[in-house]
């Protein structure tokens, strides 16, 4: 089922016309008040009626909204020309907002591609596009919208590690694009039948399970130790190499192979402690000590 313009008419014309066709009939009954017949009287009543059930016709149509229309429980089409309008007065009209909504889903518990469990939520931003499909094709769009997002969110986390630990491989936490990307086509292709549009989906909360987060905390900051004592190990071997390089370049002191390993060791003990040295004074040589 897919959405069709209903019938309608521009409200203001109509509505003159009903203001016209009362005065009409009230200066027909003043005129009956002073001639009095029985015709005229049994008459009144079924104008009078008449005008009121075509009155039932008038509906306003608020921007970025759309009035769905049926007509003895059969779908007539549906109506977005926003203002005052006039149809038939037997369509039965219900009102479904066209506007961006979004909603953030519940911060869901799920394991990741690893086997890890962690909890994630998502915004989705989203709008009606078909009015038809979103009324006639599920029961509540809202409702529908939100279980789906959630169901697809779980499809999407299971997909991916939650950190690559330096693989390359994409994950969650650090392929934030593509992630999002996953997450509104996965939530699309299960709102398509419902005439709703995902603008965007993005991930508003990552993090491990309470169970595990001490543990892979720990093992985030272990990485992250040996990331940093690589990087000084590099910077210290390059240093000595270009000290020793200027050392022999001046000629300001020839070294052997014994005291060019101990200035090296010396100066990587400088360069990687964790803590400043305390220099030592060498009275003798290196080799009386």
């Amino acid at each position: 089922m897919n959405e069709r313009t209903a019938f309608s008419l521009p409200g203001i014309p109509m509505a003159l016309l009903d203001i016209a066709a009362w005065l009409l009939l009230a200066f027909w009954l003043s005129t009956s008040v002073r001639e009095p017949s029985p015709g005229n009287i049994v008459f009144f009543g079924p104008v009078a009626a008449i005008l009121l059930f075509l009155s039932k016709g008038f509906f306003q149509v608020q921007p970025n909204q759309g009035q769905v229309m049926q007509l003895f429980g059969r779908y007539a089409g549906t109506v977005r020309d926003e203002g005052l309008r006039w149809t038939n007065p037997f369509y039965a009209k219900r009102p479904v907002s066209l506007r961006v909504r979004n909603f953030e889903s519940s911060k869901l518990k799920v394991n990741d591609s690893d086997g890890n469990p962690i909890e994630i939520a998502a915004v989705v931003v989203w709008q009606v596009v078909d009015t038809a499909e979103a009324v006639f094709e599920v029961d509540d769009y809202e409702n529908f919208v939100q279980i789906q997002s959630e169901s697809a969110l779980r499809q999407m986390a299971q997909s991916y590690p939650y950190d690559s630990h330096d693989t390359g491989q994409p994950s969650l936490r650090s392929h934030g694009d593509e992630v999002n990307s996953h997450i509104r086509n996965e939530i699309q292709s299960r709102l398509g039948k419902a005439g709703v549009s995902v603008i965007e989906a993005r991930i508003s909360h990552l993090a491990y399970a309470q169970e595990i987060a001490q543990a892979m905390l720990q093992r985030q900051q272990a990485g992250a130790i040996i990331a940093a004592r690589t990087r000084i190990v590099e910077g210290a071997v390059s240093m000595v190499e270009m000290a020793l390089a200027e050392l022999n370049k001046r000629g300001v002191v020839e070294l052997d192979n014994e005291r060019r390993a101990a200035m090296v060791s010396n100066l990587l003990v400088v360069l990687c402690g964790d803590r400043a040295t305390q220099p030592v004074v060498n009275a003798g040589t290196l080799y009386t000590g």
